[in-house]
């Protein structure tokens, strides 16, 4: 079910009123409700593979059990170890296994072995990256005696599956979202208008930003062939802010959904276009991801307690393995592996140890956008060979894009959304807080929902695409 679909617009409104028609004190049958609604939410893309997310849940809460129960450091950790194999032996099989296979495959007849690897015909479950991830950080929280163990199955099965953020995030940490099942939650006002905001900005970023960049930047990475080096340079302008509104705004529909049921949910982006280096880059994008692999992956390898040599290494890996984690594609790897060394050289040449100003700032700002948007080229494209193609297009065969009227119609509509969405964020940088009356104030909030509920449905593509990140 997405989110931008009539179902779901249908579906949420119901779980509002049946939540809230519950008894605050009845805490229990409010968190089976949303419980079964989760599950329901999930099984409409594939039923079957609730199963998945059920196994996944059962093996974290047991492993947590016997963590908890289990007095020997050794016992403790085969508790984890077992929780750490089974899920992501899970995740290899249905999102790795056959991309390895096939390069398994070719590496041996490129030494003269003709060996068929067997492959399976399975679809990736959606969100299986996220709440295996989600699920796994509680289990090594436990392991660690940073939070206490969950012994209510349903409560604990509700922390994996919550339908907000099930499919794609935020990575939801346990200390976080957990005690949120313990508390009452009433109807309120405050709450329901903070997240409708946000859903209705999500909703503009998605319908109107992404998905209007998205009608050329898929016309040419999806036929590279067939367009030249200007259409190149715009589709990578433009897949910058696609993929940032398609994500950013499932985030901010998820948040505000949560938010409107009581529930905060941990910021996903802020504002990372206007990041003056790819470290502060990091810090502003996808921050739930990033922060799990700092704390799961680059602190356990030795994070900055190492020498300078380690450290990049422990750099290195930890982005490499970010990329690998968004795809079974040599292109997420080289993705990953660039920013690992983007990130490995700032830290040598100390880029983004001080605040910069004027002409500086302006400098580190128009660098760092580069790199990342030729970055995102890797990221986006169906291949290497593709990637290739695009940026020796770019860098050697300027020439005007390949544009056809509908389409350049297309691009100015995608830029008036970009400037909109650009202005508000700008105002968020520079904490523009306008001082208006409780009454202007609340004047104000409604026209602002009026006003961006009618550009996105007049503006707003409304096939129902699907989100980016729902393949990860």
């Amino acid at each position: 079910m997405l989110f931008n679909s009539i179902a779901f617009l249908l579906f949420f409104p119901i779980v509002c009123v049946l939540y809230y028609a519950l008894p605050s004190m009845q805490l229990r049958a409010r968190n089976l409700l949303l419980l079964a609604a989760s599950y329901y939410f999930y099984m409409n893309w594939q039923p079957a593979y609730a199963l998945l997310l059920l196994t996944s849940t059962v093996v974290t809460y047991v492993a947590a059990l016997g963590i908890s129960r289990f007095p020997s450091r050794r016992a403790k950790k085969r508790c984890l170890v077992a929780s750490l194999v089974l899920n992501l032996a899970i995740l290899f099989l249905f999102k790795y296994y056959n991309f390895l296979g096939a390069n398994v495959e070719a590496a041996l007849r490129a030494c003269g072995l003709a060996i068929d690897v067997p492959s399976f015909g399975l679809l990736l479950p959606v969100g299986i990256s996220f709440y295996t991830f989600q699920a796994l950080g509680y289990s090594i929280d436990v392991y660690r005696g940073t939070t206490r163990v969950e012994r209510d199955f349903p409560t604990y099965a509700l922390f994996v599956s919550f339908f907000p953020q099930l499919v794609a995030g935020p990575i939801e940490r346990s200390n976080n979202l957990l005690p949120q099942f313990r508390e009452r939650h009433t109807l309120d006002y405050a709450n329901v208008m903070a997240g409708l905001r946000l859903m209705v900005w999500g909703y503009f970023m998605k319908l109107v930003v992404a998905d209007r960049c998205g009608l050329y930047v898929d016309a040419v990475f999806n036929h590279v062939a067939m367009h030249n080096g200007g259409s190149y340079l715009v589709a990578s302008l433009l897949f910058p802010f696609q993929i940032y509104g398609d994500f950013a705004g499932y985030s901010l529909i998820a948040i505000g959904v949560a938010r409107v049921l009581g529930f905060r949910l941990m910021e996903n982006f802020r504002r990372p276009y206007f990041a003056c280096s790819v470290g502060e880059f990091w810090h502003r994008w996808h921050i739930s991801l990033s922060t799990w692999f700092k704390d799961y992956v680059y602190i356990p390898l030795g994070g900055n307690r190492v020498g300078p040599a380690r450290r990049y290494v422990n750099l290195l890996v930890t982005f490499v393995v970010s990329g690998i984690w968004h795809g079974a594609n040599w292109t997420f790897f080289c993705w990953g592996a660039l920013h690992g060394l983007l990130l490995c050289v700032e830290k040598a040449l100390g880029i983004g140890r001080r605040q910069y100003t004027g002409a500086s700032k302006f400098f580190h700002w128009a660098a760092t956008f580069v790199l990342v948007s030729l970055a995102w080229v890797l990221f986006r494209a169906n291949s290497l060979a593709d990637a290739t193609t695009i940026i020796t297009g770019i860098i050697l065969h300027p020439a005007l894009p390949d544009i056809t009227f509908a389409q350049f119609t297309e691009i100015t509509a995608a830029l008036a959304a970009l400037a909109l969405l650009l202005a508000g964020e700008l105002l968020d940088e520079r904490g523009f807080r306008p001082r208006l009356s409780p009454l202007c104030r609340q004047v104000a909030v409604h026209a602002y929902l009026t006003l961006l509920i009618a550009v996105t449905l007049l503006f707003g593509v409304l096939g129902g695409d699907q989100f980016i990140y729902f393949q990860f």
